[in-house]
């Protein structure tokens, strides 16, 4: 038994790429990872029926969203726990289970209180999602592959992302909010069942035993402590949370004049997900020819034109820079997440885990802080702000990286 108290001696190489079990485990990785943030977005497409209806404020109605990113963030780490002694595949199950349930009982939350825990609880069972989700595939596919396999995953976090915002929105027209997050819970049972149903048997994973292997507190540590984990984690937090603020501030310059787009319009700035969704499978296939701290490095000037791109005040530019942006920042995090459990000593579930905490960290903190230099500096302000945070998340991988095994 190696370090980290769970990986097996024997000589398993993974799944050869080509073969059923590898199509039908990236099909599986795919329905997770729609699963998951399909559900996770879906109110922020409702928001003003939320509102609405509670007789609330904007920014009390966005706390649904946070609830459930806050609980994903809290719950990474206890459920990577779970994963090391139950198995991946057993925990991510259990994890989309209580989602899909959580989700269904959401449109029945008589108060905001009440919506606000079931969201919360909603967020915690997903956090046995994203860490787990890459672990269990750096564990079952032959190492060559094993970028482009997350990259599949991360393009699955894509579409569920741009599903849950575009499917609540119009249905909540058409009816109210509470039909529109029950819709994509139904489209999200289903993607559950899709990838329990496909997802291989684990056979590249041992659990660890109590007594056995170092302890959860040491595997945290080792990887807090690890300089290149660290420079990872900075990829996430960095560069999340200039995404978020690009995208929670861009829809209030674009109401304004000259463009005064309606609210309706404005919402169609999530089809640029998309371009996450071709970035993040061709980054993966550009880390076996170049290698992942290349590809990495290759995002943030890529990132860094988008941004450029968005200061013209011509709709059409400011459009190409945001799909251009989007690309950047999902190829780079399909690097980032992907390469985290394959650079860890010790616990690789804990090592996702922790990136995917730094992750939503920077979602909620500097996503917010955005706002900040908007209110300032208006919307150059937050290009300069999205755009230092590519620099230094650019900076800290060039400094903690380089030599890094792929």
């Amino acid at each position: 038994m190696t370090k980290a108290g769970i990986q097996s001696t024997q000589p398993w190489t993974g799944h050869l790429r080509g073969s059923r079990a590898y199509r039908n485990l990236l099909l599986a990785l795919l329905f997770g990872g729609l699963a998951t943030f399909a559900q996770l977005y879906s109110v922020q497409a409702v928001l003003p029926g939320i509102a609405r209806e509670f007789g609330i404020a904007p920014a009390d109605a966005a706390l649904s969203v946070s609830a459930a990113t806050l609980g994903l963030a809290l719950a990474v780490v206890p459920w990577s726990w779970v994963a090391d002694r139950a198995g991946r595949k057993r925990a991510m199950t259990w994890a989309i289970g209580a989602a899909v349930v959580f989700g269904l009982l959401l449109p029945l939350a008589p108060g905001f209180e009440a919506m606000l825990a079931v969201r919360f609880a909603e967020g915690a069972a997903l956090g046995g999602i994203p860490g787990t989700a890459l672990v269990y595939l750096n564990e079952e596919v032959q190492k060559v592959h094993a970028a482009v396999a997350a990259g599949t995953y991360v393009a699955g976090t894509t579409v569920g992302g741009l599903a849950g915002r575009l499917v609540a929105g119009p249905v909540a027209g058409l009816l109210d909010w509470r039909a529109g997050v029950l819709v994509v819970s139904i489209v999200a049972a289903v993607a559950a069942v899709l990838f329990v149903w496909l997802a291989p048997a684990p056979r590249g994973f041992r659990p660890v035993m109590r007594g056995q292997g170092p302890s959860l507190a040491r595997r945290i540590l080792a990887n807090l402590r690890a300089p290149r984990q660290l420079g990872l984690y900075a990829q996430g937090f960095l560069l999340m949370g200039g995404f978020v603020a690009v995208y929670n501030y861009l829809g209030f310059r674009l109401e304004a004049p000259p463009f005064s787009l309606p609210a309706t319009l404005v919402s169609l700035l999530f089809l640029a997900y998309l371009a996450g969704t071709v970035s993040s499978r061709l980054a993966g296939g550009l880390t076996v020819r170049f290698g992942r701290l290349p590809v990495l490095l290759a995002a943030v000037p890529v990132v860094l034109a988008g941004l450029a791109g968005t200061l013209v005040d011509s709709l059409p530019v400011i459009l190409a820079g945001l799909v251009v942006f989007t690309g950047g920042f999902f190829g780079a995090h399909s690097v980032a997440s992907g390469w985290t459990p394959r650079l860890a000593d010790q616990g690789r579930a804990q090592a996702s885990s922790l990136y995917n905490f730094f992750y939503y960290a920077g979602s909620s903190l500097l996503g917010w802080a955005g706002g900040l230099f908007f209110g300032l500096f208006g919307w150059t302000g937050v290009v300069l702000f999205a755009g230092g945070l590519a620099l230094l998340a650019g900076t800290a991988a060039v400094l903690t990286l380089r030599g890094a095994p792929g």
